[in-house]
């Protein structure tokens, strides 16, 4: 049994736009499809929820258990990143000092410290299981997050995070990028 939907079911989806060669599980839960622009190459395993604001690049592995939570701010995934199983991403969220209600069914009147603005997880980025990213972080090219990271700062481009919140242990090898410019040439030449 095939656990992907077919080529038909994502086009009845409604998405923004989608790309070929997309794989989309059959228990994902797209909340927004009409907001969610989806690139080529990419895989969306099953049990993430995606709600708002999101744009997926080319080559994209986003594994299960994943909540992208866009909004009206956005998540910005560039291509060649990924996440693995049970990361959550936020756009938006509440204030928890109790300055603010909270929950999606109050009002924002009665929300005046709602919070949102734009993530952005830039090329070769690559966030471990079980991470957090909060509002308005960017995860810089090339940044690899460890397992169980509370990301609330911007990271340093091809860089090795871990702990809660993030902080850089390590410089990232640049590798990839050869890797990635020879894969680009092979389908050139397909």
């Amino acid at each position: 049994m095939n656990n992907f939907l077919c080529k038909e079911e994502i086009e009845e989806l409604g998405l923004k736009s989608c790309g070929e060669d997309v794989l989309i599980g059959c228990h994902v839960v797209l909340y927004t499809p009409e907001k969610l622009s989806i690139g080529s190459h990419v895989r969306i395993d099953d049990f993430t929820v995606i709600s708002g604001n999101v744009v997926l690049g080319d080559y994209i592995h986003i594994s299960q258990f994943c909540g992208l939570y866009g909004g009206e701010s956005g998540i910005i995934m560039e291509s060649f990143s990924g996440l693995s199983s049970r990361c959550s991403i936020y756009a938006e969220t509440d204030d928890y000092t109790g300055n603010s209600m909270t929950n999606p069914m109050i009002p924002e009147e009665y929300k005046p410290k709602f919070v949102s603005s734009q993530v952005k997880i830039k090329k070769h980025a690559i966030i471990g299981c079980n991470s957090v990213v909060l509002p308005g972080v960017t995860i810089e090219m090339g940044t690899a997050v460890g397992s169980m990271c509370l990301c609330n700062k911007q990271t340093e481009p091809w860089s090795i995070y871990a702990g809660i919140p993030a902080k850089k242990k390590a410089n990232r090898k640049k590798e990839i990028l050869r890797l990635e410019k020879a894969l680009m040439e092979s389908k050139r030449n397909e």
